[in-house]
Protein backbone atom coordinates (compact mmCIF):
# COMPACT_ATOMS: atom_id res chain seq x y z
CA UNK A 1 0.00 0.00 0.00
CA UNK A 2 1.99 3.61 -0.73
CA UNK A 3 1.62 6.44 1.67
CA UNK A 4 0.75 9.72 0.74
CA UNK A 5 0.42 13.14 2.25
CA UNK A 6 -2.77 13.68 0.22
CA UNK A 7 -4.98 12.37 -2.69
CA UNK A 8 -6.28 14.47 -4.79
CA UNK A 9 -9.65 12.40 -6.77
CA UNK A 10 -10.62 14.42 -9.86
CA UNK A 11 -7.64 16.10 -12.32
CA UNK A 12 -9.78 18.74 -14.28
CA UNK A 13 -8.92 22.52 -13.48
CA UNK A 14 -9.19 22.16 -9.89
CA UNK A 15 -7.44 18.88 -8.86
CA UNK A 16 -4.32 19.80 -11.47
CA UNK A 17 -4.10 23.39 -9.98
CA UNK A 18 -3.85 21.85 -5.99
CA UNK A 19 -1.48 19.91 -7.34
CA UNK A 20 0.70 22.22 -8.92
CA UNK A 21 0.19 24.79 -6.54
CA UNK A 22 1.88 22.45 -3.85
CA UNK A 23 4.66 21.47 -5.78
CA UNK A 24 7.61 22.28 -3.91
CA UNK A 25 5.78 22.33 -0.12
CA UNK A 26 7.22 18.53 0.75
CA UNK A 27 3.94 17.11 0.27
CA UNK A 28 3.48 13.90 -1.23
CA UNK A 29 0.72 14.13 -3.83
CA UNK A 30 -1.31 11.36 -5.58
CA UNK A 31 -3.76 12.76 -8.37
CA UNK A 32 -6.53 9.99 -9.32
CA UNK A 33 -9.10 10.62 -11.96
CA UNK A 34 -11.45 7.64 -13.55
CA UNK A 35 -11.08 9.14 -17.17
CA UNK A 36 -7.61 8.97 -19.28
CA UNK A 37 -6.31 12.29 -20.20
CA UNK A 38 -7.54 13.67 -22.75
CA UNK A 39 -10.77 13.29 -22.18
CA UNK A 40 -13.97 15.13 -23.23
CA UNK A 41 -15.72 17.28 -20.90
CA UNK A 42 -19.40 19.18 -20.81
CA UNK A 43 -18.74 22.73 -20.88
CA UNK A 44 -18.67 25.78 -23.26
CA UNK A 45 -15.06 26.18 -22.77
CA UNK A 46 -14.24 30.09 -21.83
CA UNK A 47 -11.75 31.49 -19.56
CA UNK A 48 -11.21 34.74 -18.35
CA UNK A 49 -7.84 36.71 -18.27
CA UNK A 50 -7.63 36.70 -14.58
CA UNK A 51 -8.23 32.32 -15.29
CA UNK A 52 -5.03 32.94 -17.46
CA UNK A 53 -2.98 34.92 -14.68
CA UNK A 54 -3.97 32.65 -11.84
CA UNK A 55 -2.61 29.94 -13.20
CA UNK A 56 0.56 31.78 -15.09
CA UNK A 57 -0.33 31.09 -18.82
CA UNK A 58 0.99 32.63 -21.45
CA UNK A 59 -2.06 33.09 -24.14
CA UNK A 60 0.43 33.20 -26.61
CA UNK A 61 2.65 30.28 -25.88
CA UNK A 62 -1.22 27.74 -25.08
CA UNK A 63 -2.67 29.02 -28.30
CA UNK A 64 0.57 27.16 -30.11
CA UNK A 65 -1.15 23.74 -31.45
CA UNK A 66 -4.08 24.56 -29.19
CA UNK A 67 -7.61 26.22 -29.73
CA UNK A 68 -7.46 29.84 -28.17
CA UNK A 69 -10.36 31.66 -29.17
CA UNK A 70 -10.14 35.64 -28.21
CA UNK A 71 -13.80 36.98 -27.42
CA UNK A 72 -13.79 40.43 -27.96
CA UNK A 73 -17.97 41.03 -28.26
CA UNK A 74 -21.05 39.26 -27.00
CA UNK A 75 -24.57 38.48 -28.37
CA UNK A 76 -27.17 38.45 -25.49
CA UNK A 77 -30.68 38.14 -26.31
CA UNK A 78 -33.93 36.52 -24.88
CA UNK A 79 -35.77 33.70 -27.20
CA UNK A 80 -37.75 35.43 -29.58
CA UNK A 81 -36.34 38.84 -29.77
CA UNK A 82 -33.94 40.11 -31.13
CA UNK A 83 -30.26 40.54 -29.66
CA UNK A 84 -28.00 43.08 -28.68
CA UNK A 85 -24.39 42.79 -29.94
CA UNK A 86 -21.84 44.64 -27.52
CA UNK A 87 -18.11 45.25 -28.58
CA UNK A 88 -15.97 45.78 -25.55
CA UNK A 89 -12.94 47.30 -27.44
CA UNK A 90 -10.81 44.49 -26.14
CA UNK A 91 -10.20 40.48 -25.31
CA UNK A 92 -12.34 39.96 -22.53
CA UNK A 93 -12.15 36.63 -22.61
CA UNK A 94 -10.63 33.56 -24.39
CA UNK A 95 -12.63 29.98 -26.11
CA UNK A 96 -10.89 26.87 -25.31
CA UNK A 97 -11.53 23.62 -25.65
CA UNK A 98 -11.51 21.43 -22.26
CA UNK A 99 -10.33 18.47 -23.69
CA UNK A 100 -6.88 20.41 -24.60
CA UNK A 101 -7.18 23.09 -21.40
CA UNK A 102 -7.94 20.41 -18.79
CA UNK A 103 -4.82 17.59 -20.21
CA UNK A 104 -2.51 20.87 -20.89
CA UNK A 105 -3.03 21.47 -17.26
CA UNK A 106 -2.78 18.21 -16.26
CA UNK A 107 0.74 17.54 -18.14
CA UNK A 108 2.05 20.43 -15.61
CA UNK A 109 1.85 18.31 -12.52
CA UNK A 110 4.86 16.56 -11.48
CA UNK A 111 3.47 13.77 -8.94
CA UNK A 112 2.30 10.52 -9.00
CA UNK A 113 -1.21 10.22 -11.09
CA UNK A 114 -3.23 7.29 -11.87
CA UNK A 115 -6.01 7.55 -14.47
CA UNK A 116 -8.54 5.67 -15.98
CA UNK A 117 -9.42 4.28 -12.71
CA UNK A 118 -12.61 4.99 -10.73
CA UNK A 119 -12.49 5.57 -7.25
CA UNK A 120 -14.85 2.39 -5.90
CA UNK A 121 -14.34 3.01 -1.71
CA UNK A 122 -12.91 5.91 0.50
CA UNK A 123 -12.61 4.19 3.80
CA UNK A 124 -11.33 5.50 7.34
CA UNK A 125 -8.71 3.47 9.01
CA UNK A 126 -6.48 4.51 12.49
CA UNK A 127 -6.47 8.48 11.58
CA UNK A 128 -5.78 8.07 7.16
CA UNK A 129 -8.05 7.53 4.57
CA UNK A 130 -7.51 4.38 2.35
CA UNK A 131 -8.49 5.01 -1.46
CA UNK A 132 -9.63 1.86 -3.37
CA UNK A 133 -7.76 -0.41 -0.55
CA UNK A 134 -4.71 0.89 -2.22
CA UNK A 135 -4.03 3.89 -1.33
CA UNK A 136 -3.50 5.90 2.07
CA UNK A 137 -3.16 9.59 2.94
CA UNK A 138 -4.38 11.61 5.97
CA UNK A 139 -6.55 14.11 3.91
CA UNK A 140 -8.55 13.27 0.48
CA UNK A 141 -8.89 16.10 -1.22
CA UNK A 142 -12.37 15.94 -3.76
CA UNK A 143 -12.12 17.35 -6.88
CA UNK A 144 -14.25 15.66 -9.45
CA UNK A 145 -17.18 17.75 -9.95
CA UNK A 146 -20.90 17.08 -8.97
CA UNK A 147 -20.53 13.46 -8.58
CA UNK A 148 -17.59 13.07 -6.29
CA UNK A 149 -17.19 10.17 -4.18
CA UNK A 150 -15.39 12.36 -1.50
CA UNK A 151 -18.82 14.51 -1.23
CA UNK A 152 -21.00 11.48 -0.44
CA UNK A 153 -18.80 11.51 2.98
CA UNK A 154 -19.72 15.22 3.76
CA UNK A 155 -23.46 16.00 5.03
CA UNK A 156 -25.64 14.68 3.07
CA UNK A 157 -23.70 14.32 0.08
CA UNK A 158 -25.23 14.56 -3.69
CA UNK A 159 -29.07 13.74 -4.10
CA UNK A 160 -32.46 15.00 -4.68
CA UNK A 161 -32.28 17.60 -1.86
CA UNK A 162 -30.49 19.74 -4.04
CA UNK A 163 -31.47 21.82 -6.30
CA UNK A 164 -29.21 21.13 -9.59
CA UNK A 165 -28.70 23.29 -12.61
CA UNK A 166 -28.32 20.68 -15.67
CA UNK A 167 -27.02 21.26 -19.20
CA UNK A 168 -26.61 19.65 -22.09
CA UNK A 169 -24.12 20.64 -25.04
CA UNK A 170 -22.38 19.26 -28.42
CA UNK A 171 -18.98 21.03 -29.39
CA UNK A 172 -17.77 19.12 -32.79
CA UNK A 173 -15.14 19.99 -35.67
CA UNK A 174 -17.41 21.38 -38.20
CA UNK A 175 -16.47 20.11 -41.99
CA UNK A 176 -16.09 22.91 -45.02
CA UNK A 177 -19.59 22.99 -45.46
CA UNK A 178 -20.93 23.32 -42.29
CA UNK A 179 -17.80 25.81 -41.60
CA UNK A 180 -18.87 27.74 -44.52
CA UNK A 181 -22.74 28.22 -43.26
CA UNK A 182 -22.35 29.14 -40.08
CA UNK A 183 -23.19 32.52 -38.98
CA UNK A 184 -22.03 32.51 -35.57
CA UNK A 185 -18.73 34.23 -35.76
CA UNK A 186 -15.92 33.15 -33.42
CA UNK A 187 -15.46 36.38 -31.70
CA UNK A 188 -18.74 37.03 -30.37
CA UNK A 189 -20.40 34.21 -28.42
CA UNK A 190 -24.27 34.29 -27.96
CA UNK A 191 -26.45 33.85 -25.09
CA UNK A 192 -30.16 33.40 -25.73
CA UNK A 193 -31.78 33.46 -22.13
CA UNK A 194 -35.53 31.55 -21.88
CA UNK A 195 -38.28 33.38 -21.70
CA UNK A 196 -38.75 32.30 -18.39
CA UNK A 197 -35.15 33.41 -17.29
CA UNK A 198 -34.81 30.09 -15.75
CA UNK A 199 -31.53 28.94 -17.78
CA UNK A 200 -30.03 30.40 -20.93
CA UNK A 201 -28.70 28.52 -24.15
CA UNK A 202 -25.51 29.46 -26.08
CA UNK A 203 -23.52 29.18 -29.73
CA UNK A 204 -19.96 29.17 -29.02
CA UNK A 205 -17.63 28.71 -32.66
CA UNK A 206 -13.87 27.94 -31.66
CA UNK A 207 -12.43 28.09 -34.82
CA UNK A 208 -13.45 25.21 -37.10
CA UNK A 209 -15.32 24.15 -33.53
CA UNK A 210 -18.88 24.93 -32.94
CA UNK A 211 -20.04 24.64 -29.55
CA UNK A 212 -23.79 24.49 -28.45
CA UNK A 213 -25.92 23.98 -25.49
CA UNK A 214 -28.33 24.80 -22.95
CA UNK A 215 -28.84 24.81 -19.17
CA UNK A 216 -31.86 25.10 -16.93
CA UNK A 217 -33.01 24.37 -13.24
CA UNK A 218 -35.93 22.37 -14.20
CA UNK A 219 -33.95 19.59 -15.83
CA UNK A 220 -36.80 17.40 -16.70
CA UNK A 221 -37.77 20.97 -19.63
CA UNK A 222 -34.36 20.31 -20.43
CA UNK A 223 -34.09 18.58 -23.82
CA UNK A 224 -37.81 19.80 -24.93
CA UNK A 225 -36.17 23.73 -24.39
CA UNK A 226 -32.70 22.50 -26.04
CA UNK A 227 -34.59 20.93 -28.85
CA UNK A 228 -37.03 24.24 -29.67
CA UNK A 229 -34.09 26.49 -29.70
CA UNK A 230 -31.75 24.26 -31.87
CA UNK A 231 -34.54 23.94 -34.28
CA UNK A 232 -35.13 28.05 -34.58
CA UNK A 233 -31.30 28.43 -35.10
CA UNK A 234 -31.32 26.01 -37.37
CA UNK A 235 -34.44 27.33 -39.13
CA UNK A 236 -33.38 30.89 -38.81
CA UNK A 237 -29.73 29.75 -41.09
CA UNK A 238 -28.04 30.47 -38.14
CA UNK A 239 -26.58 27.04 -37.26
CA UNK A 240 -25.28 24.30 -39.43
CA UNK A 241 -28.46 21.85 -39.76
CA UNK A 242 -26.89 18.60 -39.50
CA UNK A 243 -25.62 18.63 -36.31
CA UNK A 244 -24.27 15.57 -34.45
CA UNK A 245 -27.12 13.91 -32.85
CA UNK A 246 -25.79 13.62 -29.26
CA UNK A 247 -25.90 16.19 -26.53
CA UNK A 248 -23.79 15.21 -23.85
CA UNK A 249 -25.19 15.89 -20.03
CA UNK A 250 -23.69 17.50 -17.11
CA UNK A 251 -25.03 18.61 -13.77
CA UNK A 252 -23.63 21.17 -11.35
CA UNK A 253 -24.31 23.57 -7.95
CA UNK A 254 -24.62 26.93 -8.32
CA UNK A 255 -22.83 28.66 -5.26
CA UNK A 256 -25.76 30.21 -3.68
CA UNK A 257 -28.09 26.83 -3.39
CA UNK A 258 -25.23 24.20 -2.68
CA UNK A 259 -25.45 24.13 1.30
CA UNK A 260 -22.48 20.82 1.22
CA UNK A 261 -19.81 21.39 4.01
CA UNK A 262 -16.46 22.27 2.22
CA UNK A 263 -14.04 20.24 5.06
CA UNK A 264 -14.40 17.90 7.30
CA UNK A 265 -11.82 15.77 9.48
CA UNK A 266 -9.33 14.81 6.46
CA UNK A 267 -11.48 15.85 3.89
CA UNK A 268 -11.70 18.90 2.01
CA UNK A 269 -14.15 19.74 -1.32
CA UNK A 270 -13.06 21.86 -4.73
CA UNK A 271 -14.55 23.59 -7.22
CA UNK A 272 -17.87 21.79 -8.38
CA UNK A 273 -18.02 19.24 -5.81
CA UNK A 274 -18.35 21.61 -3.42
CA UNK A 275 -20.61 23.88 -5.92
CA UNK A 276 -18.83 26.55 -6.24
CA UNK A 277 -20.15 27.46 -9.94
CA UNK A 278 -21.08 31.11 -10.11
CA UNK A 279 -24.78 31.83 -9.37
CA UNK A 280 -25.28 34.07 -12.38
CA UNK A 281 -24.10 32.59 -14.74
CA UNK A 282 -23.32 28.69 -13.72
CA UNK A 283 -19.43 29.39 -14.84
CA UNK A 284 -17.21 27.11 -12.84
CA UNK A 285 -13.37 27.42 -14.08
CA UNK A 286 -12.64 30.24 -12.21
CA UNK A 287 -13.87 29.46 -9.07
CA UNK A 288 -12.32 25.94 -9.23
CA UNK A 289 -9.08 27.30 -9.48
CA UNK A 290 -9.45 29.78 -7.33
CA UNK A 291 -10.59 27.04 -4.69
CA UNK A 292 -7.62 25.18 -5.30
CA UNK A 293 -4.86 28.28 -4.81
CA UNK A 294 -6.86 28.82 -1.16
CA UNK A 295 -7.00 24.75 -0.39
CA UNK A 296 -3.11 25.25 -1.46
CA UNK A 297 -2.55 28.06 1.08
CA UNK A 298 -4.28 25.87 3.92
CA UNK A 299 -2.16 22.75 3.23
CA UNK A 300 0.79 24.49 3.30
CA UNK A 301 0.41 26.46 6.54
CA UNK A 302 -0.55 23.21 8.57
CA UNK A 303 0.65 19.82 9.42
CA UNK A 304 -2.71 18.91 10.95
CA UNK A 305 -5.84 17.39 8.61
CA UNK A 306 -8.47 18.03 11.36
CA UNK A 307 -11.84 19.90 10.50
CA UNK A 308 -10.83 22.80 12.60
CA UNK A 309 -7.41 22.86 11.03
CA UNK A 310 -8.87 22.87 7.63
CA UNK A 311 -11.36 25.40 8.59
CA UNK A 312 -9.57 28.82 7.30
CA UNK A 313 -10.06 27.33 3.65
CA UNK A 314 -13.74 27.29 4.41
CA UNK A 315 -13.95 30.78 5.63
CA UNK A 316 -11.56 31.94 2.85
CA UNK A 317 -14.20 30.40 0.17
CA UNK A 318 -16.79 32.80 2.27
CA UNK A 319 -14.48 35.52 2.40
CA UNK A 320 -14.24 35.34 -1.72
CA UNK A 321 -17.27 34.25 -2.89
CA UNK A 322 -19.89 35.62 0.07
CA UNK A 323 -21.95 33.94 2.43
CA UNK A 324 -24.62 31.13 0.79
CA UNK A 325 -27.93 32.76 1.38
CA UNK A 326 -30.14 31.52 -1.06
CA UNK A 327 -33.89 30.13 0.16
CA UNK A 328 -35.53 27.71 -1.89
CA UNK A 329 -37.79 30.29 -3.98
CA UNK A 330 -35.02 31.91 -5.56
CA UNK A 331 -33.34 29.09 -7.48
CA UNK A 332 -32.13 29.80 -10.61
CA UNK A 333 -29.00 32.19 -11.74
CA UNK A 334 -30.63 35.84 -12.26
CA UNK A 335 -32.20 38.12 -9.22
CA UNK A 336 -35.59 38.15 -8.42
CA UNK A 337 -35.93 42.39 -9.17
CA UNK A 338 -34.87 40.83 -13.19
CA UNK A 339 -38.01 38.46 -12.95
CA UNK A 340 -40.16 41.19 -13.86
CA UNK A 341 -42.37 42.55 -17.05
CA UNK A 342 -39.25 44.66 -17.79
CA UNK A 343 -37.06 41.27 -18.52
CA UNK A 344 -37.86 41.90 -21.76
CA UNK A 345 -36.74 45.25 -22.27
CA UNK A 346 -33.46 44.89 -20.05
CA UNK A 347 -32.25 42.35 -22.37
CA UNK A 348 -32.89 44.53 -25.09
CA UNK A 349 -30.40 47.26 -23.38
CA UNK A 350 -27.27 48.02 -24.56
CA UNK A 351 -26.17 49.21 -21.16
CA UNK A 352 -27.80 46.26 -19.34
CA UNK A 353 -26.48 43.24 -21.50
CA UNK A 354 -23.00 44.92 -21.30
CA UNK A 355 -22.48 46.11 -18.16
CA UNK A 356 -24.39 43.63 -15.71
CA UNK A 357 -24.98 40.65 -17.53
CA UNK A 358 -21.23 40.32 -19.48
CA UNK A 359 -19.11 41.97 -17.42
CA UNK A 360 -20.24 41.86 -13.71
CA UNK A 361 -22.03 37.94 -13.95
CA UNK A 362 -20.22 36.33 -16.83
CA UNK A 363 -16.58 38.01 -16.52
CA UNK A 364 -16.77 39.24 -13.22
CA UNK A 365 -14.20 41.97 -14.27
CA UNK A 366 -15.00 43.71 -11.08
CA UNK A 367 -13.15 40.68 -9.08
CA UNK A 368 -9.74 41.15 -9.27
CA UNK A 369 -7.06 37.75 -9.49
CA UNK A 370 -6.10 35.96 -6.41
CA UNK A 371 -2.88 37.32 -5.38
CA UNK A 372 -2.19 33.76 -4.96
CA UNK A 373 -1.25 31.83 -8.22
CA UNK A 374 0.31 29.17 -9.86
Amino acid sequence: MDTYDLIIIGAGPAGSTLATALEGSGKRVLLLDKQAFPRDKTCAGWVTPAVMTSLSIDPQHYGVGRTLQPIRRFRIGMMGQAPVENDHGEIVSYGIRRCEFDHYLLERTDCDKVLGEPVKSIERENGDWLANGRWRAPLVVGAGGHFCPVARLLGDGPGSHETVVAAKEVEFRMTPEQAETCRASGDTPELWFCRDLKGYAWIFRKGDYLNIGLGREDNHRLSDHLHHFVEEMKHTGHIPPDLPGRFKGHAYLLYDHAHRPLVDDGLMLLGDAAGLAYTQSGEGIRPAIESALMAAEVIRATTRCSATALQPYSDAIAQRFGSRAASQDNRWQLPDWVRTPLAGTLMRSHWFTRKVVTEKWFLHQEVPPLKAAV
